[in-house]
């Protein structure tokens, strides 16, 4: 009975953070859309038809499977996202917005090849390192170098999009799998070493996110170039106050908040339920956080210890 419920605490953490993110869409987005699309509610319906719905019918759907059945696909799941992370720089089938290759187009329906490569390398990670063994995963030859070879593969294809945020996710979400499954310590620390002296190199061959850090370290120095936007977020949540403006009052969302249905979301959040909402939408994550490592932690065998804290 177990299986064909699972776990009602999380599901129901999950489904009031859709219904809080399906609101502040529509609310976020009102004026966005309309600008753009000429439909005050276009963001919240594409969200709720293609994103929600589909989702849940997923959700209903796999659940009923054994997740025991995920390993024995995890080397062809990983390798299709993988193909589909070389798609999207295909012409013609990629989409290449606001001057990144992240999107794949089919027919009616668009999707980030980068989120499919979240749970492809979350599974793989899990079945390959189960098939390890303590013994060898704590090997630099037959663990740790494995385990950077899969890491370089992926973030190569997703920093050339580029899309920093998603591998920066893959790459802790990795981190977090390898250190559960027993590597070794100075492993870690090597590949936190690493992981620096990558950021550092990013930031020398690319120099707008030299200037994004200092942005956010100095929001003031330049207000109108590149601190704009955390700018005018922290004007949205500042005038927020504890309680907010309330629902579909927001300010800064017409036009003064660059992206206010993707990036600058959180802001508008602030900006119209106030602190205790904002508060409320992060106890919520930390809500499913621990609840993903209290699964974990139950969790009857090593293949799905290391799923369950993906």
């Amino acid at each position: 009975m177990q299986h064909k419920l699972g776990d009602k605490t999380l599901l129901s953490v999950v489904l009031m953070l859709l219904t809080f993110g399906l609101v502040m869409i529509a609310s976020a987005g009102v004026i966005y859309s309309e600008t753009r699309f000429g439909d005050s509610y276009y963001f919240f319906k594409h969200q709720f038809f293609y994103g929600v719905i589909p989702g849940l019918l997923a959700m209903w759907f796999f659940q009923k499977i054994d997740y025991h059945y995920w390993r024995k696909v995890a080397v062809p799941f990983f390798f299709l996202a993988i193909i589909f992370l070389i798609l999207v720089f295909v012409p013609g089938i990629g989409s290449r917005v606001y001057g990144a290759s992240r999107w794949l187009q089919l027919g009616p329906f668009s999707f980030q090849p980068s989120e499919m490569a979240k749970l492809a390398v979350i599974i793989y990670l899990a079945a390959w390192l189960e098939s390890r063994g303590a013994h060898r995963i704590k090997d630099v030859f037959e663990g740790l170098l494995p385990f950077l070879g899969i890491m370089g593969l992926v973030g190569l294809l997703i920093m050339k999009q580029p899309d920093t945020g998603t591998f920066g996710v893959i790459a802790f979400t990795s981190f977090a799998i390898f250190f559960i499954s027993g590597a070794r310590f100075n492993h870690l620390f090597s590949m936190a070493g690493l992981g620096a002296l990558g950021l550092w190199i990013l930031v020398k061959i690319e120099p707008y996110r030299f200037n994004r850090i200092l942005a956010f370290l100095d929001p003031g120095a330049d207000p109108q170039g590149i601190g704009y936007q955390i700018n005018q977020a922290l004007l949205a949540i500042g005038s927020g106050g504890l309680f907010g403006l309330g629902l579909g009052h927001s300010r800064q969302k017409f036009n003064y908040l660059p992206e206010p249905v993707g990036d600058s979301i959180f802001a508008v959040i602030g900006e119209e339920v106030g602190f205790i909402g904002a508060a409320i939408l992060v106890t919520l994550f930390l809500m499913l956080a621990l609840r993903g490592i209290k699964i974990a932690k139950n969790a009857p065998d090593m293949f799905g210890r290391l799923m369950a804290t993906g």
